[in-house]
């Protein structure tokens, strides 16, 4: 039996290296907050979402866009940054998008979306969004090495990103079946997935229970929906825009 995919998990952006991510095919994923978010504003009309190391960084990328063409969001150890729009999906959509660059900077996940571009591929992946982007990964790379990154906490490892890796693997094995090699960090995640509700294990995640008592229960709910977007986010140029766009 010939396997055409190979797939792993990491459990931390940090454990991303020179040596992991060249070649390969890189799902990122940070669900409560950066990816989540950037899926729902290209599903809904923004021209691309840009990533930015931290604060500073994206004052500096909004000085070389037009006034009114873009909008400034993202937060900084889960508190929203001074002047900008809120970082997660619902309340980004609430301040407008469409037809506009989101210049986005997120503790964590558009740190992962940095830290892998030199894959061969990155794209940003979410609950949200899963199907798409693996259905349109395994037709663009048929023979590529999977790795799905999940952003984590600041080094530590989060619970909702584990399982967003699992829901990725498991849409992997339905579609390939036993042509798919899987590490074992891979098949941890997949049992997660299998073995719990996504509402709950969002809602018993340490970020999301701190989400749910700063207000944000209807965000973490949102974000636990199963493959409602058919948008797949890909890193190019520094811009996350839709594949194919």
């Amino acid at each position: 039996m010939i396997l055409n995919h190979r797939v792993h998990v990491l459990g931390r952006k940090e454990d991303i290296d020179t040596v992991r991510a060249p070649g390969k095919v890189v799902f990122v994923l940070d669900v409560l907050f950066a990816t989540s978010t950037i899926a729902t504003a290209l599903a809904h009309g923004a021209t691309a979402v840009i990533p930015a190391a931290n604060e500073s960084a994206a004052r500096a990328e909004g000085a070389r866009h037009a006034a009114g063409s873009f909008v400034l969001a993202g937060e900084l150890y889960a508190e929203t940054l001074p002047g900008f729009a809120a970082p997660t999906p619902l309340a980004l959509l609430d301040h407008g998008v469409a037809g506009k660059d989101v210049i986005y900077s997120t503790t964590n996940g558009t740190t992962a979306l940095q830290a892998a571009s030199g894959a061969a591929a990155v794209y940003a992946a979410a609950l949200l969004n899963g199907r798409a982007v693996v259905e349109h990964a395994l037709a663009a790379h048929p023979e590529a090495t999977i790795l799905v990154v999940c952003a984590g906490s600041i080094g530590n490892f989060n619970l909702e990103d584990f399982y967003g890796a699992g829901y990725l693997v498991a849409l992997i094995v339905e579609r390939l079946g036993a042509r798919v090699d899987l590490s074992d960090a891979a098949r941890a995640a997949r049992t997660l997935f299998r073995a719990g509700d996504p509402v709950a294990t969002l809602h018993e995640s340490r970020v999301g229970r701190m989400m749910t008592d700063r207000g944000l229960a209807h965000e973490v709910e949102y974000a636990a929906q199963l493959s409602t977007l058919d948008v797949v986010p890909r890193l190019d140029g520094g811009r996350v825009i839709r594949a194919g766009g």
